[in-house]
């Protein structure tokens, strides 16, 4: 089991948190997990999809709708949210703002060449414990280092 560090947000009133839904992008090749990040648009670091929730949507679908968007995943989502990471989101109409992500995994059967952000972004495959050094996020690296989708229920 997972255990969930402290979200850290010092600088965030209550009513500025936003909430964003997060797909962890997995697929277990030769025997051995691996873990598909993507670039950010902006600064180009390391990321998991993520977005904002869309109308009509549970969660979990939402996070599978991003993970489709901006990766070309297509897969199995599981409704169970693994974990929480918190970031501030840079350069938006509002300014900054603080952002709790909840992230649920998504085991990917396939992944296209043609999809909406296909030209704006990277995606790669690595091994846990690298993905791991990738994300900036403290809270994410822990996840993603100690995720195993045999534990999903």
């Amino acid at each position: 089991m997972t255990v969930q560090l402290p979200i850290k947000l010092p600088k965030a009133k209550k009513r500025e948190l936003r909430s964003q839904f997060a797909a962890l992008v997995y697929r277990v090749k030769d025997d051995k997990l691996q873990i598909l990040l993507i670039t950010s648009r902006g600064t180009g670091r390391w990321i998991i999809p993520k977005g904002w929730p869309m109308l009509g949507l549970r969660p979990a679908e939402a996070a599978a709708q991003e993970a489709w968007e901006e990766a070309g995943v297509k897969g199995e989502v599981t409704d169970q949210c693994i974990g929480l990471y918190s970031y501030y989101k840079t350069d938006t109409k509002d300014g900054t703002l603080p952002c709790l992500v909840n992230i649920y995994p998504v085991n990917a059967r396939k992944l296209s060449k043609i999809y909406p952000e296909a030209g704006q972004r990277r995606r790669k495959w690595f091994s846990p414990k690298k993905a791991a050094k990738l994300v900036r996020e403290p809270e994410l690296a822990k996840l993603i280092k100690s995720f195993d989708p045999e534990k999903l229920f």
